[in-house]
């Protein structure tokens, strides 16, 4: 595939190792994070709370997905306008945002009109989500769902909704619980109902939280279920994609010296949770333990 350094394309073979945690398999194979991946028509959707998220959480999928055929959308939920470290930027804050992030995605590969904005305020999704606002504004709800459907995504992406920040946190229970609605017969004339098929969370720099890990039977401490190895040429476009967004240095600065610790024999690593966003109740567990314990008394 080709890969973007500098304002370069340079082609270049990524070789990508895909982990399966909880049952301690590994492969080559992008099936470990998104099952049943088909070779065609697979479009995934990044959820990203603010502009250089998806980059700074899943830049190495991004390129994973890239690899296999399938084809990346990001939606970037906030304008960016709490992102100025001085007072002189406060006024362009948001342009100088909208123009690093479209050169940033460029590099990583994803096209201009694959980069969609919906430009709520920072630290301030949570109050936007829902349906319809006690404003009388929509909110969230329609601007994911119709999205989601334009573009048939067949795959969610979605930010770690454990104590990280809170527009993280909303942006993934948007993901988390609108997104399935996107292939509910509702609202139809948002567009025709498209599922997705399966959901992952990405972590920008929050550990995620136990419940996986406790209910998979892993250690609390292995807290993701899936992990990507990704070769030191990924490393390199995501590095070069941040440099893009200069006006956040001092911002991610920390993120970026944190990089370092990503690093596993000769390459990097990403961690991700796959979940169900639908987990159904069964019964079977409950009429097995109820006919023990009536069993007992009998």
């Amino acid at each position: 595939m080709l890969i973007t350094l500098g304002h370069e394309e340079v082609q270049v073979e990524l070789d990508f190792r895909y982990y399966e945690l909880s049952s301690g398999t590994a492969s080559q194979r992008i099936d470990t994070l998104f099952p049943e991946w088909g070779t065609e028509n697979e479009v995934v959707a990044v959820l990203a709370p603010h502009d250089d998220d998806a980059i700074l959480g899943a830049g190495y999928l991004i390129q994973a997905v890239l690899a296999a055929g399938g084809v990346p959308y990001v939606f970037i939920y906030c304008m960016g306008d709490a992102g100025y470290s001085t007072v002189q930027e406060k006024d362009s804050i948001v342009a100088t945002r909208m123009e690093e992030s479209r050169s940033a995605y460029q590099m990583l590969g994803i096209d201009e009109d694959h980069v969609i904005r919906f430009n709520y305020p920072d630290f301030s999704v949570r109050q936007h989500t829902g349906r319809v606002l006690t404003t009388g504004a929509e909110g969230t709800f329609g601007q994911t769902v119709r999205a989601l459907r334009k573009i048939r995504a067949t795959r969610l992406v979605t930010p770690n909704t454990y104590r990280e920040h809170s527009d993280h946190e909303a942006v993934g229970s948007i993901g988390l619980f609108d997104g399935p609605q996107a292939g509910d017969r509702i609202l139809v004339d948002w567009g025709e109902p498209s599922a997705i098929r399966t959901f992952l969370q990405y972590t920008v720099w929050a550990d995620f939280g136990p419940e996986d890990a406790l209910t998979g039977g892993r250690p609390p401490q292995i807290r993701a279920n899936r992990a990507l190895r990704a070769p030191a040429e990924a490393e390199k476009v995501v590095a070069t994609a941040l440099r893009e967004f200069g006006s956040q240095r001092q911002v991610i600065k920390g993120l970026l010296d944190a990089r370092k610790a990503r690093a596993y024999g000769d390459g990097y690593l990403e961690l991700y949770v796959a979940t169900d966003a639908r987990p159904r109740l069964e019964f079977r567990p409950y009429v097995e333990l109820l006919a023990s314990i009536d069993r007992a008394r009998s």
